[in-house]
């Protein structure tokens, strides 16, 4: 027995011939409209656009921090006073607490068992003036000897801080890249003098350049040994001690142990909460996540008002396709089309602008995040998924507006859709 030919216009059954078919009238559809499909897709651009330079812009700058702030050593962790305060009563009240002191980083070189390099610091802004170039508001920071973080960056010449500087008190200094270049450009700076305030110091080396955080430079620094600061400077500016623990499997523990000797030492009573904190990179990482999270939220929530509002165009604009193209479904449907076959096509079509306008926003997108990057301090990285996040929105969206008209598609009596005029 024969198989009855296939209507035209009605799409082959079964497998993948069938949504061949649906897919090529329902590109046809869309070529016919050009400029009615674009303006179409103008919501899913916008909404995409935004979602991907967004997401770009936030993975960007976790990986920034996560490299360039939070990176400050190896199982390094810090001590001091206030620790990170977010309120004004959380200041007033840490600063009534006694100063951390250099007993205090006596008592845990004496007695801790699970550290390896630890220090202490002191910083303050100063001027720095070399022969008649004078720099303004550069970090002066007094270190002493082990601190983990003032041997950790490379060095462009000389040497770095020793022992006998904390020691002899010796006025020398180790300058950043900028104070470097700006002070001394063309020349060697090592054995010249500078003036930090009243006080002149001998440039004893130059690290390399850090680059900056978030626009803020991280070379414009002056070090010097912490006795020589005290000397200049007195006590007055808050000492914040570096501990690093002997390897990651002591990190715990030697935080631990830096707790229990503190609180012996400066004779915190049981049962009373330390009189200090500490601090450690999960920490700093954690603040900037409740930083940002809020932000990005509200940024992605006015996307996804886009991507609303780009979904109900596609539905508007397909349901005025449906009633302009009543006879054509009305003759397909006579002719042997099925319900599911128009069903298909109209969803097809509206996947398809949800999708070629996610594929738009993509990249623009990934082009903005790049304008970003390119026109600011803010870093921007663009990951594989989050191309295949902005097309899925993309077509899902399409697909979820697309059902109503395409139900009301294939739910038209052909009677009656023949008759249309």
């Amino acid at each position: 027995m024969s198989t009855p030919a296939r209507a035209p216009g009605t799409p082959a059954r079964g497998g993948g011939g069938l949504w061949w078919e649906s897919a090529k009238m329902a590109f046809g559809a869309l070529r016919a409209n050009k400029l009615r499909s674009f303006l179409t897709l103008l919501g899913n651009i916008i909404g995409v656009t935004f979602v991907i330079a967004i997401l770009a812009v936030t993975q960007g700058m976790t990986k920034y921090v996560s490299e360039k702030v939070v990176d400050q050593g190896s199982n390094v962790f810090w001590v001091d006073k206030f620790g990170m305060v977010n309120s004004w009563d959380l200041w007033l009240e840490r600063s009534k607490r006694k100063d951390l002191s250099m007993e205090d980083l006596a008592a845990i070189q004496r007695d801790g068992t699970n550290f390896g390099d630890v220090g202490a610091a002191r910083q303050r802004s100063a001027r720095v003036k070399h022969r008649n170039r004078t720099l303004p508001g550069i970090g002066i920071i007094g270190v002493s000897e082990g601190h983990p973080e003032a041997m950790k960056y490379p060095l462009l010449g000389g040497r770095h801080l020793a022992a006998a500087d904390v020691e002899r008190r010796h006025a020398v200094a180790v300058i950043g890249f900028d104070v470097y270049k700006d002070l001394f450009p063309g020349e060697d700076p090592v054995g010249k003098e500078l003036r930090i305030g009243n006080a002149t110091y001998t440039v004893v080396g130059y690290v390399e350049q850090k680059g900056s955080v978030l626009g803020e430079s991280q070379d414009n620094f002056v070090a010097i040994p912490l006795t020589t600061y005290e000397k200049q400077y007195g006590r007055e500016d808050d000492l914040r001690l570096s501990l690093q623990a002997l390897d990651p499997e002591h990190y715990n523990l030697a935080q631990d142990e830096a707790r229990a000797l503190l609180r012996t030492h400066r004779k915190v009573p049981p049962g009373k909460p330390d009189d200090f904190e500490i601090m450690t990179s999960e920490m700093f990482m954690q603040l900037y996540n409740n930083f940002t999270g809020g932000a990005y939220m509200v940024m992605i929530f006015l996307a996804g008002i886009s991507l609303v509002v780009g979904g109900i165009v596609i539905m508007n604009i397909m349901l005025v396709s449906v009633t302009e193209r009543t006879r054509e479904i009305g003759i397909r449907k006579s002719i042997g089309a099925r319900r599911g076959d128009i069903l298909r096509q109209f969803l097809l079509e509206a996947v398809v602008l949800g999708m070629l306008g996610g594929a738009l926003g993509v990249v623009f997108g990934a082009g903005l995040a790049m304008l970003v990057k390119a026109m600011t301090p803010l870093p921007a990285t663009i990951l594989p998924w989050m191309v295949a996040l902005g097309l899925s929105v993309a077509s899902g969206v399409g697909l979820f507006f697309g059902i109503w008209p395409a139900m009301k598609a294939a739910r038209l009596d052909p009677i009656v859709a023949l008759r249309f005029e």
